[in-house]
Parts: C-alpha cells; sequence; structure tokens
C-alpha cells in the first residue's frame, strides 16, 4: 500500500517559507519519497501503518496552505502512467514484487 501526499504551500513570506521547510523535511524524514514536485509517496505496511502515517501527518501539518492524501495499493500504484519524463531511480528500484515484510 502507498501513502501518496499532495501539497500546495504558500512561500511568500519568510514564516511560510520556513514553514514550506519543515513539513518537506518531516515528509523526507519520515520516509517519503518525492514523486514530483509537491507530491510525495510512502510505501506502507498494512492499514496499521496507514492510520499511524496518517496521525503523524496531521500532527505536523502547515499552519496554512493545501494538503491532500490519497491512499492506494500497489496494483493501483503501478498502474500508474508516466507521460513524459523519465521514471526516478526509486521507481525503478523498488518494485513491488522486491518488497521485504518483517
Amino acid at each position: 500500500m502507498r501513502l501518496l501526499v499532495f501539497f500546495d504551500l504558500p512561500v511568500v513570506t519568510k514564516a511560510e517559507r520556513r514553514a514550506y521547510t519543515v513539513f518537506r523535511r518531516f515528509l523526507v524524514n519520515d520516509g517519503y519519497d518525492m514523486i514530483q514536485f509537491s507530491v510525495y509517496g510512502r510505501i506502507l505496511n498494512g492499514q496499521d501503518a496507514l492510520e499511524k502515517h496518517y496521525k503523524r501527518l496531521i500532527d505536523n501539518l502547515p499552519p496554512e496552505g493545501s494538503v491532500r492524501c490519497l491512499s492506494v495499493t500497489e496494483k493501483q500504484f503501478a498502474s500508474m502512467k508516466l507521460l513524459v519524463g523519465l521514471p526516478l531511480f526509486q521507481e525503478k528500484a523498488v518494485k513491488t514484487n522486491q518488497l521485504l515484510l518483517f
């Protein structure tokens, strides 16, 4: 399962830029990979992990802007079509059948 986070945050003032940076760093430090600008995704192992990371996301939301999240299965994520550009290294390196479950 994957959790996708989409966000559009204001970056006009210094405080808004700082909030953007703090939120983005939270995503990176929490294991999210950038899919494209302002779209980050993370692999999760089941519904319990989804709920845990959803709560962590809520706890670290910036004060302003728009943040959305979407959970999709690996099969749904794998059916996504790349129309322009090249796949990222993370997309090439980790396939559904290569996941290790502990």
